[in-house]
């Protein structure tokens, strides 16, 4: 069974940078065939994707609201996939978390599923306030 805890939410002010860190355990998620997405949630809104990594190629994607500003990264000796959060604005506020994704592949053409849909498994979540 897949667990997922997020750490290294708190409270900043505006232009401020927080780290959040998603520990993976229950099977060896370190290989070509795995997925991690972070998400948000912001009171009264969807869940909605901010970036997600394809463990296996290395590859990052991340929302436009987020693009620049944000870095999602692995460590493989750790079992964790961080989240680098800088230049935070108070939009960022949100409940985040982090979950393991539907990995696709076709004819050795690999991707990661992306969105709600596509998450198989969901951490209990780590909230960032950001004050302005």
């Amino acid at each position: 069974q897949v667990q997922l805890v997020e750490s290294g939410g708190g409270s900043v002010q505006a232009g401020g940078s927080l780290r959040l860190s998603c520990v993976v355990s229950g099977y060896e998620y370190i290989s070509t065939r795995n997925c991690i997405g972070w998400f948000r949630q912001a009171p009264g809104k969807p869940r909605e994707e901010v970036a997600r990594r394809d463990i296996g190629a290395g590859k990052s994607m991340y929302a436009d609201s987020v693009k620049g500003r944000f870095s999602i990264s692995q460590d493989n000796a750790k079992n964790t996939v961080d989240l680098q959060m800088n230049s935070l604005k108070p939009e960022d506020s949100a409940m985040y978390y982090c979950a393991t994704l539907f990995r696709g592949s076709n004819h050795g053409v690999t991707w990661c599923g992306s969105g709600v849909a596509a998450v198989n498994d969901w951490g209990q979540g780590t909230q960032v306030t950001v004050s302005s």
